[in-house]
């Protein structure tokens, strides 16, 4: 069983930054891609930024230029540096993990973390 733990959310003022974490454990093969969704209260989940095992990256529109991913893929860990942050970004953020050779991938999910923008 895999497990994602998620950590770094928080309260911020407009502008600021925040630094989310999410770290998997237990028994993984292989990781195809690890990333970040989020959850705006009456709104659908939506991406944000995917890490590609690979080494590409992709970012939703909204979040280009403002937020990084990063993997430290010895620690199974993902990161999302968010900078300038805006009151829109405040969301449930969801950690997300692809596991698994190609013929037998699952999607993972952590338990989500408040991020709050707001002065």
């Amino acid at each position: 069983q895999v497990r994602l733990v998620e950590s770094g959310g928080g309260l911020v003022e407009p502008g600021g930054s925040l630094r989310l974490s999410c770290a998997a454990s237990g028994s993984i093969p292989s990781i195809y891609s690890m990333g970040w969704y989020r959850q705006a209260p009456g709104k659908q989940r939506e991406l944000v930024a995917t890490s590609f095992t690979g080494g590409s990256t992709n970012y939703a529109d909204p979040v280009k230029g403002r937020f990084t991913i990063s993997r430290d893929n010895a620690k199974n860990t993902v990161y999302l540096q968010m900078n300038s942050l805006k009151p829109e970004d405040t969301a449930v953020y969801y950690c997300n993990a692809v596991i698994g050779p190609i013929w037998s991938r699952r999607v993972y999910w952590g338990q989500g973390t408040q991020v709050t923008v707001s002065s």
